[in-house]
């Protein structure tokens, strides 16, 4: 097997939960620097899929109670106590970008996620928007705070995500620090929302390519979700404490970085 199956699950596993697009790194190291070449451009988007669901199993086994006291308050109790209510938060914060993958997929997979020069300025531009956000608003607010306002702003915020190196995760904590979330608390709502997007990706593509198309490629999709699940598992557990005491410089000037590597190796 391609040692690259195994580079890019691990790049996926890390670039899904830290704010730096992990859309964006999978086509740049795949399709720019030939990472993973074995991976033909048929399966490309269902591998990443694969990968994206590696990356869901971790976020539902990491934050497994949570889901289930809020599905469980959220179907009985509604809005009554804060678990039911982050369900629905999470319910009404999914429908935008729901709509948006439907309704522009196909313009996302003809033209964008081939623009190199895109997706290296969303890696820079919004880079600099998560640090100038984080720092100019006050951590004055919980979840137990957050509204269904919040909760709709910050879902609507997700569908930018949909353009490669704007990041979800990203796209959703800036908002969030926007909306004065701490960090730690824009980070998990942005973690919980991930679960319904990603779970509906992985079935709309299971529908288009059938499950035949998994098994003929068994080996590397099993690899994927494994090396996914495993990096993406260590990876939520090191941003929730790396949030506690520091800020989002770091991932700044690692897309900044990033960006102007990628616009050097297309323009020149």
């Amino acid at each position: 097997m391609d040692l690259g199956v195994i580079v890019l699950a691990i790049i996926q596993g890390i670039s899904e939960f830290l704010p730096i697009s992990s859309s964006a790194h999978l086509i740049i190291f795949r399709d720019l620097f030939h990472i993973g070449s074995s991976i033909s451009s048929e399966m490309a988007l269902s591998f990443d899929i694969a990968l994206h669901f590696g990356t869901l199993l971790a976020i539902g086994i990491y934050f497994f109670k949570d889901f289930i006291k809020m599905i469980k308050s959220g179907l009985t109790k509604g809005c009554k106590e804060k678990e039911g209510k982050l369900f629905w938060y999470i319910v009404v914060a999914t429908i935008p970008a729901g709509l948006a993958g439907v309704l522009f997929e196909d313009v996302v997979e003809g033209f964008i996620r081939n623009n190199f020069v895109l997706i290296a300025l969303a890696l820079i531009g919004m880079g600099i928007l998560i640090y100038i956000v984080d720092k100019k608003m006050a951590q004055s607010k919980t979840l137990s705070d957050l509204t269904i306002k919040d909760a709709f702003l910050i879902g609507c915020s997700q569908v930018f995500a949909l353009i490669p190196g704007f990041s979800r995760s990203g796209t959703t904590i800036a908002c969030g620090r926007g909306l004065k979330l701490k960090r730690e608390d824009a980070a998990k709502f942005s973690f919980y929302l991930s679960a319904p997007v990603v779970l509906g990706a992985v079935l709309v593509q299971l529908l288009k390519d059938g499950v035949g198309f998994i098994t003929l490629n068994f080996a590397p999709f099993v690899v994927g979700i494994l090396v996914s699940f495993i990096s993406g598992l260590l990876c939520i557990e090191f941003l929730l404490k790396y949030l506690r005491k520091h800020d989002f410089k770091l991932f700044m000037w690692y897309r900044i970085v990033l960006g102007i590597i990628v616009l050097l190796t297309v323009l020149f």
